[in-house]
């Protein structure tokens, strides 16, 4: 089936996510007897055309509009995955499973088409999930020819005066559902729409533009059953009040709009599941109405105003919401509450109060990120009364670090920045028993010395150390970290001791560009790992050991691992 690709890359590409799932004899006949007929009668130009045509055709039902969704987005687009995930929601794409909330059933879609090679990873986390995509522009020409046979959307709209001047008749036809428009908004707007009544999804790409309140007013009126509005980067003064009239809408993104205020009105809209807006001067303390929200994103608010939410019992993840406004609210009837963000100012913040207020969600919480502003500290907290809580980050000041048993006992990822701590917090995290990432960034930690005892960080597979100015070194006695696979940090000047011991050691990232550093690699003889280039603005190095060594190989591999970490803390960086 390879050779039929022609050589076509491509094409091989996704024949391979095409047969990456478990298939039958009968299944891989089928495959084999369709390329072989399609590629009887087309040229090799089409050949990758054909692979695109199967590996649709072999989509389950559930895949289909996920897959034709991707048409509305421009070419070549990072696309964040977040608000991906949360689109496909709103659209209705994904059925309730058992047990599992949507939002992770989306996930699992988005990686069955990463898996076949639909779409393209950009940017993963540190532990490995997807933050950023991108479709292929092969692939998203299948997805936008696929996506009109079924009526599915409208045209794509480019907005160019030469070609479509206001004069122009509709563009649009009646049956059209989704639109996305990628270029002017105020010519959008002044084009006719009153020919696409049943639109469901208007989603606006855009660097920005400066958007007058009667522009908005259009799509009330013309777009009476719309389920998804997203105008995310459009520069917006005003929303009209008659937006409540939506009284279908579901998702509303106004996120880097430079909106400061939201009319009182959007709490008329009862069926929204999704709000995402940043840097408002103040949210309209009127959320409480919206019952059906599940998603509310709030952050970087100005002013600090009541803002009741524990009415909205369907929500599941609550980003932005303040230090005040939260203990404000019985957190107890937010039973569905997985993923919380509280942020601000917390100097006046009780810390019983606030401790039990977090303890109220030990049925539902497994997310939780506390950022404070200014010289305020973070409240302490005992949060061992939630079991499902397994990611952490805390971002400001502590005055001192919880102990062991106030963290959570299935802690699996932990974020510190910004703490401030004068003592070594190693002796406290390295206890923590399923740690599988830890993450010490700027300002975490004031010392100079860190040491990891010879039992410490029993399961721990991630560590990241992230400027660090004042660190020198860091000890790792023998038996610590026994299965530690990943290290990241940005000073060479930090030196780490015990690194020949860590034998499961198989992948460094090291921060920070250096041209110096990267012939040292290059001048290590027999050497057991190899060197990449990591892209941005900072670079870096990206140092993987060989697959299959030996146990004696692994330890020569860590040793000159250790030895050009050392050389490197003698060179003199700028």
């Amino acid at each position: 089936m390879v050779d039929k690709c022609n050589g076509l890359p491509l094409a091989i590409v996704l024949l391979g996510g095409l047969l990456s799932k478990n298939m039958s004899h009968i299944e891989w006949k089928k495959v084999h007897d369709n390329m072989s007929a399609y590629l009887a009668k087309e040229g090799q130009i089409a050949g990758v055309m054909t692979m695109l045509n199967l590996s649709y055709i072999d989509l389950p039902s559930y895949l289909k509009p996920c897959f034709l969704h991707l048409s509305l987005f421009p070419e070549d687009y990072v696309i964040f995955t977040r608000k991906l995930l949360l689109l496909w929601i709103s659209e209705g794409f994904v059925l309730q499973q058992d047990r599992q909330s949507m939002k992770n059933t989306t996930e699992i879609y988005l990686n069955e088409l990463i898996n076949r090679n639909l779409i393209q990873v950009v940017r993963t986390s540190v532990n490995a999930r997807v933050m950023e995509c991108r479709v292929l522009d092969f692939i998203q020409e299948l997805a936008i020819e696929k996506a009109k046979e079924h009526n599915f959307i409208g045209t794509n709209i480019v907005v160019d005066p030469h070609l479509f001047p206001s004069s122009s008749p509709s563009l649009f036809s009646s049956k059209s559902r989704r639109q996305s428009i990628y270029s002017d908004f105020e010519r959008y707007a002044s084009i006719e729409h009153y020919s696409t009544p049943y639109l469901r999804s208007l989603l606006y790409f855009n660097l920005g533009g400066i958007c007058r309140i009667s522009q908005l007013d259009f799509i009330t009126k013309c777009f009476k059953v719309l389920r998804v509005q997203d105008l995310e980067g459009l520069g917006i003064e005003n929303v009209p009040s008659i937006i409540g009239e939506l009284i279908h809408l579901r998702y509303l993104g106004l996120r880097h709009t430079g909106l400061k205020m939201l009319p009182l009105s959007i709490g008329n809209l009862r069926n929204l599941q999704t709000l995402d807006i940043n840097n408002l001067k103040r949210v309209p303390d009127v959320i409480w109405k919206i019952t059906n929200m599940r998603y509310l994103y709030i952050e970087e608010q100005e002013e600090d105003d009541p803002l009741k939410i524990d009415t909205v019992q369907n929500l599941q993840i609550l980003s932005g919401i303040t230090f005040n406004q939260w203990i404000r609210n019985n957190s107890s009837k937010l039973t569905c509450l997985e993923k919380l963000k509280i942020e601000g100012r917390c100097e006046l913040v009780e810390e019983v109060e606030f401790s039990n207020s977090i303890s109220k969600l030990h049925s539902s919480l497994k997310s939780l990120y506390l950022k404070a502003s200014d010289e305020s500290s973070i409240p302490s907290l005992a949060m061992s009364s939630c079991p499902h809580l397994c990611k952490l980050d805390i971002k400001g000041r502590m005055q001192k670090l919880i102990e062991t048993f106030k963290f959570p006992r299935n802690l699996s990822q932990l974020t510190l920045e910004a703490c401030r701590l004068e003592c070594d917090p190693m002796p406290i995290l390295e206890k923590l028993p399923n740690l599988l990432t830890l993450r010490l960034r700027a300002g975490s930690y004031l010392g100079k010395e860190m040491h990891v005892s010879a039992d410490g960080f029993p399961r721990l597979q991630i560590l990241q150390l992230l400027r660090f100015k004042e660190l020198v070194w860091l000890n790792i006695l023998k038996g610590a970290m026994p299965w530690l696979m990943q290290l990241e940090f940005d000073n060479f000047k930090t030196k780490i001791f015990g690194l020949n011991e860590l034998l499961n050691l198989v992948e460094v990232k090291i921060m920070f560009s250096s041209l110096l550093a990267m012939i040292l690699f290059h001048k290590i003889e027999d050497s057991f790992w190899g060197l990449t280039r990591i892209a941005g603005a900072e670079g870096g190095m990206h140092i993987c050991r060989q697959k299959g060594l030996t146990l004696a190989s692994s330890k020569q591999a860590l040793e000159q691992l250790a030895d050009f970490l050392e050389q490197c803390s003698r060179l003199n960086f700028v």
